[in-house]
């Protein structure tokens, strides 16, 4: 299969799309002849001397995650006014590679692992090539491109084209449907998880390993992600001043950090607000193990990777009536369902702080996700497209 994402880990950064690396060795793991491709967009100069494009510029044709050998054609990218035109881009840059491979040794069939820009422009290699094509929705494509008249257009036609397509979450697979996507086509595939990095751990020991965090006894709460607008950290912080003596840590980057540190010094609350920063993913598991209570509450999501990974450590998590989080907070150990607000978040703390769950019980309400049954699912969902391709031959 050829699978096409423009979210994948490179060197110049490790953990950009991880998620998805970690899917697709899972899948190769399996026994399936994977070609990786991970299209890179440059901007013109100047803005190709800025970061984070000066990092990837150097970034050759070819890497490697693991045993995945993951192709690398540039593209040229206009951040802000041409964001909607870059499938076509992509699709032009990629060709000439999926032409030669196919001719080598022939894809089954096409993949893209998000619907924009990586699906209309994967649809547009499934056709060239007559292949039958996959792809997979995991929420901010169909949230916020599908509000984008000029990207919606581009997705409904490659849905339109499609054999098949994946939704993260029944919630998200209901949001397509709105959207005008074909519902029979369309199956739920949840998210993997790693259980042997992401499981309980003593919380003292944890909270040790993390310097500048109060000690156990003191509540932690922390949130995991982009400092953007749509991760809503702001909420987090204003309903500190309800929590007496609870801290945050705060992991993740962006342009919402001075924004943040203002916020938490007009509340009078910097010296319980925790700045990380960009956490490693590979340490996120001790951060999610040393807090009582993970608080993420985004304005849109499909089924968050961060949701899964906290509960498989021991937190439960705080977060919005959005996308999957029922299918996730399925029982009071998960965690609490609560509005977007600081008050609804306060109270929702307070009342896991007051009664908190045991670990082993938070973990075992993530024990439905694994990589491996991803991937199993995953290759069903690949060989019933073939299969059904073939039989319509």
């Amino acid at each position: 299969m050829l699978s096409v994402s423009t979210l994948f880990p490179v060197p110049p950064r490790p953990d950009f799309g991880i998620f998805v690396g970690r899917q697709m060795a899972a899948l190769v793991a399996r026994g399936i002849d994977l070609t990786m491709v991970n299209p890179i967009g440059i901007p013109p100069w100047p803005l190709a001397r800025r970061e984070p494009y000066a990092g990837l510029a150097g970034l050759g044709s070819r890497s490697r995650f693991g045993s995945i050998a993951v192709h690398h054609p540039h593209f040229r990218t206009y951040p802000l006014i041409g964001v909607d035109s870059n499938p076509r881009r992509i699709a032009r840059a990629i060709l000439p590679l999926a032409r030669r491979l196919h001719a080598e040794r022939p894809f089954d069939v096409i993949d893209a692992q998000f619907f924009f820009p990586d699906g209309p422009a994967a649809a547009a290699i499934a056709r060239e090539l007559g292949l039958p094509l996959s792809i997979k929705a995991r929420g901010a494509d169909i949230h916020y491109w599908g509000r984008r008249p000029k990207a919606r257009d581009q997705m409904l036609d490659a849905a339109a084209r499609s054999t098949g397509l994946l939704a993260v979450s029944q919630a998200l697979k209901d949001d397509m449907i709105a959207l005008g996507m074909p519902g029979e086509r369309i199956a739920v595939h949840h998210t993997g998880l790693d259980h042997a990095r992401f499981r309980p751990m003593d919380r003292a020991a944890a909270r040790a390993t993390l310097p500048g965090l109060p000690p156990v006894g003191t509540p932690l709460l922390a949130t995991v992600g982009a400092l953007i607008p749509r991760k809503g950290q702001h909420f987090v912080i204003a309903a500190l001043p309800t929590l007496p003596g609870a801290h945050l840590a705060v992991a993740g980057k962006g342009d919402d950090e001075d924004m943040l540190r203002a916020l938490a010094l007009r509340l009078g609350v910097t010296d319980r607000v925790h700045f990380l920063g960009q956490v490693a993913h590979d340490d996120l598991p001790t951060l999610y193990a040393g807090a009582d209570v993970m608080v993420l509450p985004s304005a849109s999501e499909g089924l968050a990777n961060a949701w899964v990974e906290a509960l498989a450590c021991g937190a439960p998590v705080v977060i919005p009536d959005i996308g999957g989080a029922r299918e996730v907070v399925d029982r009071p150990a998960a965690g609490r369902i609560a509005a977007r607000d600081a008050q609804a978040i306060a109270e929702a703390v307070r009342a896991i702080l007051s009664d908190p769950p045991l670990s082993m019980d938070t973990a075992a309400s993530a024990a439905r996700f694994s990589w491996e049954r991803n991937a199993e699912a995953l290759e069903a969902h690949y060989r019933g497209m073939i299969a059904a391709g073939s039989s319509q031959a």
